[in-house]
């Protein structure tokens, strides 16, 4: 008779293996569903509707027994693989210790290694402090408030396509209605919205992107916020959910500069972008950005909930002793998960596999887009990839088509994430250990629904 335990066993243990043994979702899944609608809000979507019993690697299993191609990592979380070796031996070590204290109470090593872990690998050799939290949303709003205590500016100017997150203030960061904002206003005020370098969708084409853009942007802010007035730029290297959208080249710097120039805090949002996801431990450093403040959060901890703020030290020491914080901060599980998760990135290269990724996946995608006219454009980099389908014979965004193929994906056993303002791009996010032969798979998978389209 098999161990129940063993076959329980994710992490790297999992077989890498797609299988289906049910149809998608299964029967298990379905009755868990009928469950979830009566006892969950139903604000709570759902992409994919099985429940998972384990996962590890490039695989998720299903609590019917399905195996499925991860091509998701938990919206870029479990960049290291769920349940990782050494982030589960780092947390199962501190949860044998003490669960929580709050840092702000009684402090403890775990917070400090993190910080100092921050401090090494974000880029720019200044000296640098941070703050853990908990969230994304809560990186990015405590961000503002630094910037906006630093400066003694309050004006704050982000980007169209932009995601910031869903608590009021970041909701006003965030440029998508819905279902992000619809509904949820008031939000908060001195928040100022300017273009974006999109190179598909720029007016003039891709060549003149960055210059033109760039240009717009600083005049927007110089004549109608003042740059006098202004606290923080706020931006994603690579935007996550308003579509992958790779920056033309030449504008985030320009933009810096310009940022440098007047002292404004440049905030470099790196939550779904960094860690090792685009080849490089972090987005900016591909243009050699260097950012005043930076927040990290998703890949951070290995799938434990954690985030920071770290910067330069006279921004970060400019609020008033207690104005930063918060009761679960830092937590001492989740910070051993992250030295945990950060010792997997170094020993395991992940930039390197990153790059990998991107070497096998992206002449695929190209490939793809040669033979099917609904692929508009390829873009990303490393292990942050993606496709935007548009109606052939133009550029105007196919929703429709692009929900067809990821029911596709998921009904053929691969987790395909969808993304974008207009709701068209599919979205590769693999974990950063995938098996190569699942990530080919996955391309197959992937290239059959288009040939359905």
């Amino acid at each position: 008779m098999s161990d129940p335990t063993t076959e329980l066993t994710g992490g790297p243990a999992l077989p890498q293996k797609r299988r289906l043994v049910t149809e998608i979702p299964g029967p298990r899944s379905v009755e868990l569903m009928a469950r979830k609608r009566a006892t969950v809000a139903n604000g709570i979507g759902t992409v994919m509707p099985v429940f998972v019993r384990r996962a590890g690697g490039g695989i998720v299993e299903d609590v019917d027994g399905n195996a499925l191609i991860d091509f998701g990592s938990g919206i870029a979380v479990t960049s290291v693989g769920n349940s990782a070796e050494a982030v589960v031996r780092r947390a199962t070590e501190q949860l044998t210790r003490f669960t929580h204290t709050c840092a702000m109470v009684t402090p403890y090593e775990g917070y400090l290694e993190v910080c100092e872990e921050l401090a090494r690998l974000t880029p720019g050799d200044h000296a640098k402090k941070s703050v853990l939290l908990n969230s994304g949303a809560e990186a990015v709003e405590n961000a503002v408030k630094i910037a906006r205590y630093h400066t003694k500016r309050q004006a704050v100017v982000v980007f169209e396509h932009g995601y910031h997150g869903r608590t009021n203030l970041t909701m006003a960061l965030t440029a998508k209605d819905m279902p992000y904002k619809h509904g949820f206003g008031p939000f908060a005020p001195e928040i100022y919205r300017v273009p974006m370098a999109y190179p598909y969708r720029w007016l003039t084409g891709p060549e003149r992107c960055a210059e033109e853009a760039a240009a717009l942007v600083i005049e927007q802010i110089t004549k109608q916020i003042g740059a006098d007035n202004t606290a923080a730029i706020v931006v994603e290297p690579i935007l996550g959910e308003g579509g992958f959208i790779v920056p033309a080249r030449g504008f985030l710097p320009r933009i810096a500069a310009f940022a440098r120039e007047h002292g404004i805090v440049l905030v470099a949002d790196e939550i779904q972008s960094g860690f090792c996801r685009t080849g490089q431990w972090f987005a900016c450093e591909d243009e050699d950005l260097v950012p005043d403040l930076i927040t990290t959060a998703k890949g951070i901890a290995g799938g434990l909930p954690l985030a920071a703020v770290t910067g330069r030290a006279e921004i970060m020491d400019a609020a008033h002793v207690g104005g930063l914080g918060g009761t679960y901060g830092g937590n001492p599980v989740a910070c051993a998960a992250a030295l945990g998760a950060i010792e997997t990135m170094r020993d395991l290269d992940l930039p390197a596999r990153a790059r990998r990724i991107e070497e096998i996946t992206l002449p695929r995608l190209r490939a793809m887009a040669e033979r099917f006219p609904a692929i508009g454009d390829v873009r990303g980099r490393g292990a942050m990839l993606a496709i935007e389908l548009v109606k052939p014979g133009g550029k105007e965004p196919d929703p429709a088509a692009t929900s067809a193929l990821a029911t596709h994906c998921h009904r053929a056993g691969l987790l395909l994430l969808t993304t974008g303002t207009y709701g068209n791009v599919a979205r590769f996010l693999p974990p950063l250990v995938i098996d190569e032969a699942l990530l080919t798979e996955g391309l197959d998978i992937l290239e059959a629904g288009l040939a359905k389209l």
